[in-house]
């Protein structure tokens, strides 16, 4: 996978290591690291506000503090009245914070043009002031705790005010890996992200506090980035995921499908319709006989080969035979478990399947809750898989507790490197795993798909993608980008009601 520079997703200690080797190794000071921040962040506010104006600049300590300074600098030369509060005082600042604050104070000493007001300690800011906006430079990545001293007052009174907030690299109080708040953070609007995408937006309660994410590029070499492997997905990587177009409609456009029981239809029905809709040269569905009927009426365009009696209306041990040969037919992609139920024989019947299907599969929905039922499960040598487990089935398959998206992320990244499969963590957010350790995180609202029968859509689509020629990851990558952007022109077209699976077909 190319290194998406705008795309890295990155951990506290890896952004640490980054700046501390672009600056030591590479010859880029931590200074001018800073003003390159800085000033992208000014620049992207300026465009945004109209003079005259008034901006409250929160500061800590630390380098978030400096960061906070420098757009302070450029803002007040350009006509912004600033207030720089101090929420921790002076004393102690960082070698940059302070560096930053000597030179706004010659400014502040030299040009009579700016209205420049420093405040030294939070008990001194009067609380009534009024701002057009507010700059969130209080705490960045390295915060490890509860928030303490003055900076939960000046969170909440963040909060409180009525105008935007711009977050600098991170909100306050979020904290950097797991997304989760350490006793208060800011609600920001928009976070300028400095250098580097960080692992907390896309994580916990990171979508509530981030806002609008942009990307502020810093100059970081690429080589030192190469070893962090977690991305965002966005459109920019459809072109990734290229394939060459099939010859003929049998030529690696084909898709099994083993699916249904009695009263589970409508899952097979819909994964189907979302493999014909995806563009797979040929749909087939391999069914209990007993199901044909309601098939033959909803899915006149599929291929249906039932296998066992009429009176058959779940897979079982003694259809294994039949169903193997089948799939062997033609060169194709093999979905199962939508609506398969979990009767005893379908169970066996699954598992002894897998075991003995050396090619690509997706498995998905009740296919997942037969292969928790074995322990002892693997992947047979030369089989390709990509599994697509919710929370709860993911929490089946490895006997973990999945409560917190930082406990999901690192399950789902242990079991593809130790299965060697493609993961496909379904949730808010979805988090996606190669055989290859890459991961990749969705950063839009993905709880529609946790609604009836979206899982079954998707299924379906990433099945006609990978037998059309994508990889794992790509035809993954691909089936969420346009599931998400059906579902957005489906919210548009009926704003007066949620959209349903069959939106997306």
């Amino acid at each position: 996978m190319k290194n998406f520079s705008s795309n890295i997703i990155a951990t506290a200690a890896q952004c640490q290591q980054v700046d501390s080797d672009t600056s030591n190794n590479f010859g880029v000071d931590e200074f001018t690291l800073m003003e390159v921040a800085g000033h992208s962040a000014a620049q992207k506010i300026r465009a945004e506000i109209d003079l005259p104006c008034h901006a409250v600049i929160l500061c800590g300590r630390g380098n978030n503090g400096g960061d906070g300074l420098v757009v302070g600098r450029y803002l007040v030369q350009h006509g912004v009245q600033i207030s720089i509060v101090f929420v921790g005082g002076v004393d102690d600042l960082s070698p940059m914070a302070q560096k930053n604050y000597e030179l706004l104070q010659k400014i502040e000493r030299h040009d009579d043009s700016v209205d420049l007001d420093i405040v030294t300690q939070w008990d001194d800011f009067d609380q009534s002031t009024s701002a057009h906006f507010i700059i969130d430079g209080m705490l960045g990545t390295g915060l490890e705790s509860d928030l303490r001293g003055h900076y939960p007052a000046a969170v909440r009174w963040t909060n409180e005010q009525p105008c935007p907030v711009f977050a600098m690299d991170i909100p306050t109080g979020l904290h950097t890996d797991s997304g989760e708040v350490m006793g208060a953070a800011v609600q920001a609007d928009k976070t300028f992200a400095f250098g580097m995408l960080k692992q907390g937006f896309y994580l916990g309660q990171g979508h509530k506090h981030t806002g609008k994410i942009q990307y502020c590029e810093l100059p970081f070499p690429n080589y030192l980035k190469k070893n962090i492997k977690r991305f965002v997905i966005d459109d920019s990587m459809i072109s990734e995921t290229e394939h060459t177009p099939a010859a003929h409609k049998y030529d690696a456009g084909v898709v099994y499908i083993i699916a249904g029981s009695e009263g589970l239809t409508g899952a097979a029905i819909l994964a189907a319709k979302s493999a014909w809709s995806a563009g797979a040269g040929a749909v087939i569905l391999v069914c209990p006989h007993g199901l044909l009927p309601i098939f033959e009426n909803n899915l006149p365009q599929i291929i249906k080969k039932p296998v066992g009696n009429s009176d058959d209306f779940h897979f079982k041990q003694d259809h294994l035979e039949a169903v193997s040969k089948i799939i062997r037919e033609k060169k194709g992609t093999v979905l199962i478990g939508p609506g398969m139920g979990r009767a005893k024989t379908t169970v066996e019947f699954t598992n002894s399947l897998l075991a003995a299907a050396h090619r690509e599969c997706i498995i998905d929905a009740d296919a997942l809750w037969a292969l928790a039922q074995n322990p002892q499960w693997t992947k047979p040598k030369g089989a390709s898989w990509i599994i697509t487990p919710h929370p709860g089935e993911l929490s089946n398959l490895t006997a973990k507790n999945m409560e917190r998206d930082l406990w999901r992320l690192s399950e789902v990244e242990q079991l593809s490197n130790e299965k060697k499969l493609t993961v496909l963590s379904k949730g808010f957010p979805v988090i996606l795993c190669s055989p290859q350790g890459d991961t990749f995180i969705t950063d839009y609202d993905t709880r529609a798909f946790s609604r009836a029968g979206f899982g079954d859509v998707l299924a379906g689509k990433i099945a006609a993608l990978k037998a059309k020629g994508y990889p794992g990851e790509g035809s993954c990558i691909r089936a969420l980008l346009e599931g998400h952007h059906q579902l957005i022109q489906s919210r548009e077209k009926n704003l007066a009601r949620l959209p349903e699976p069959f939106d997306l077909l």
